[in-house]
């Protein structure tokens, strides 16, 4: 035998054995009711790779609750195709696909499906990920309400086993790995979700980083990951903790249970922060972000240096207008053409978005987070610009808008 025939055995060989492994992964696949056709060349070699675009199976194999009153709860996620996942960026989140079922749904039309978004809650691992659910109750003040519907499905309907619909990791709000940047991660209540992603990834993988941590919860009762967190701080010194109680239970014990009473303020910040450049990441409900995020600004911390993710649509301004095209005046009336419904209606701005603006003319538009992360009111943007107050976290494709964080910076032709 040559050694050009033996080379040419050798290549037939190995061309067969990757077609083998590549068959055994579309064969392994679990078969479900109204599963999309076999995937692509180009969506195996996406697979393969980690990062996948549309939908993928996950498997629940564990589910935890994180604090004491048992409103928060973890969910162990796995690939049902078993291929390793590539790293994401601490502080990214999931999108979900629900489908939610009528007793659960509670509404005109029973079951349906709704897509949501949950902040991953620790660092990248090959094998799978988390997230940490808050069960959202109606407002204390707003009783009436209904509660969180995606909430109460994760903590009610989906147990260990059950098989969801996931999007790969995606978001803008993550941690910047300059190590030679102090940290200082801040979090009100279920925001504490994206800062265990960043503070475990720091501690694994910037040991000597300096990070600060202040975590404000009504009592020990909702306080998440209290033994994890008390744990990391006794065993990183580079790992500073700092939790504030805004109304601590009989029980709770200063400087045992938190080291702080009231609320996260500027105050608060300047007292217990060293001088100097740090890198702030805050994360939590409105009234935080609304009075937090601008404090900072004040306080002189450069605009480069602040990162948040808000709870709920514009609930933090920045100092601009983000549009996708130069910005142009605004007049009265804007007109807005829906194209397939054939409508025209005038915007005179008593809409917070778009999206808003077309249910409230009764016009019928898939939607899911509502915050401009999940991509699903993603709509064809036929003519005009659209301004956005912030910039959304999902990543727009090019000649589109998101609905329900946009605004008309002119006349425009919907594809709706």
């Amino acid at each position: 035998m040559t050694a050009t025939q033996l080379l040419a055995y050798i290549s037939v060989a190995l061309l067969l054995q990757v077609a083998a492994g590549v068959a055994f992964a579309v064969w392994r696949r679990p078969a479900t009711v109204g599963a999309p056709a076999p995937a692509s060349a180009d969506e195996v070699v996406t697979a393969v790779t980690g990062a996948w675009s549309g939908w993928r199976d996950f498997r629940v194999v564990r589910r935890e609750f994180e604090d004491a009153a048992q409103t928060q709860c973890s969910f162990h996620l796995q690939p049902v195709d078993g291929v390793p996942l590539t790293p994401f960026q601490p502080g990214q989140y999931l999108t979900f696909s629900l489908k939610t079922p009528e007793a659960v749904a509670g509404a005109p039309g029973g079951a349906r499906t709704i897509t949501r978004c949950y902040s991953l809650s620790d660092r990248p691992d090959s094998t799978g990920y988390r997230i940490t659910i808050k069960r959202a109750l109606a407002p204390a003040d707003r009783p009436e309400l209904p509660p969180g519907l995606s909430s109460g499905y994760f903590h009610d309907r989906v147990h260990e086993g059950d098989v969801l619909q996931v999007r790969a990791p995606s978001g803008h709000f993550f941690i910047d790995p300059d190590a030679s940047v102090p940290a200082v991660f801040i979090a009100g209540g279920i925001g504490i979700t994206p800062m265990m992603s960043m503070l475990r990834w720091c501690i694994e993988e910037q040991p000597e980083r300096l990070v600060h941590l202040y975590y404000g919860v009504r009592s020990s009762g909702d306080h998440a990951f209290k033994q994890v967190l008390e744990d990391l701080a006794a065993a990183h010194p580079a790992f500073k903790l700092n939790v504030v109680y805004g109304n601590p239970g009989a029980d709770d014990v200063l400087d045992r249970d938190y080291q702080h009473l009231g609320y996260i303020d500027l105050t608060l910040l300047r007292r217990t922060l060293p001088h100097g450049r740090h890198q702030f990441y805050v994360c939590g409900p409105p009234p935080m972000m609304q009075s937090l995020v601008p404090a900072l600004r004040e306080w002189g911390v450069q605009a480069d240096d602040i990162h948040f993710e808000a709870f709920g649509p514009a609930s933090v301004r920045p100092a601009g207008p983000v549009t996708n095209e130069p910005a142009v005046a605004n007049s009265a009336s804007i007109d807005v053409r829906f194209s397939r419904s054939g409508r025209t209606l005038a915007w005179d701005g008593q809409d917070a978005n778009l999206l808003d603006f077309a249910e409230r003319h009764g016009l019928a538009v898939d939607s899911g987070c509502r915050t401009g992360s999940c991509g699903t009111c993603q709509t064809r943007l036929l003519s005009g610009a659209v301004t956005y107050a912030d910039r959304p976290d999902f990543d727009i494709l090019k000649g589109h808008c998101l609905l329900c964080v946009g605004k008309p910076q002119s006349a425009l032709v919907l594809d709706v």
